[in-house]
């Protein structure tokens, strides 16, 4: 989430256009967002490749892979998009809350919200002058989004849509989960399992690599982390299936 809501940007006290902030924000939430479906279709591929491997380590039939991997994609998907669902509208409601304090806050005692909003760019560095001509100016144009935007990081005309957040991750989900899906029904049965764990572990790393990329990380240990996971998640999970049809059959 998953998150996708959380990046706050702070306002510049540069004399910039007061549309600049907004827009610094909206590509900041953007990333965010691109970096969620990474991450999301990331947990698509290990999820299901964990869960189809396993199955396959039973010595199961196409047939059964199958059902395994779409009740598996199904399951995963819809969790992720109802988690992320309840999340993202529990953080607007938290926002919309604070929003209301605000409101009626800039409506009973403007002078004192004034002077906040003025020693709140002071603390950002602006001398005291300049920022209160800021404070002034920025009220004069909208006092609810300033206050918003300085002191809660938050933009009231961006709050996260919860029901974005829930299609974002359900379809990042299953484009993940579709990769290790195909993979593990459309070869040979002798050669099911290495042609799941070559395609997920490619899959893996260039999801790592995108991950980093986007948050301007380091792109080798993302790449490595998040290859060594899905291994290790089919390497237990074949094992486990092994043992079962061991033990059972």
């Amino acid at each position: 989430m998953s998150s996708a809501g959380d990046a706050r940007q702070d306002r510049q006290g540069s004399g910039g256009h007061p549309d600049e902030p907004h827009a610094a924000g909206g590509l900041g939430s953007r990333l965010n967002w691109l970096r969620a479906g990474v991450l999301g279709a990331n947990d698509g591929v290990v999820s299901t490749a964990g869960l189809v491997v396993g199955v396959a380590g039973a010595n199961a039939t196409s047939t059964e892979l199958l059902t395994a991997g779409l009740a598996g994609l199904l399951a995963g998907s819809l969790s992720m998009a109802t988690g992320e669902y309840v999340s993202v509208s529990t953080q607007r409601d938290s926002e919309r809350a604070a929003l209301a304090v605000e409101r009626r806050e800039l409506a009973a005692t403007p002078e004192a919200e004034l002077d906040e909003l003025t020693d709140l760019y002071v603390a950002k560095g602006l001398t005291p002058r300049l920022a209160r001509q800021v404070a002034v100016e920025l009220t004069a144009h909208d006092p609810l989004a300033a206050h918003a935007e300085a002191e809660l990081g938050i933009d009231p005309e961006e709050l996260t849509n919860p029901w974005h957040a829930a299609w974002a991750s359900f379809t990042a989900f299953t484009v993940g989960a579709v990769l290790p899906l195909l993979a593990i029904v459309l070869p040979p049965a002798d050669l099911r399992v290495l042609v799941t764990v070559v395609a997920v572990l490619t899959a893996l790393a260039a999801c790592g690599w995108g991950s980093a990329r986007l948050g301007n990380a380091p792109v080798r240990p993302a790449v490595v982390r998040n290859v060594a996971g899905g291994a290790l998640a089919m390497a237990i999970t074949y094992a486990a299936g092994v043992l079962l049809h061991a033990s059972t059959g």
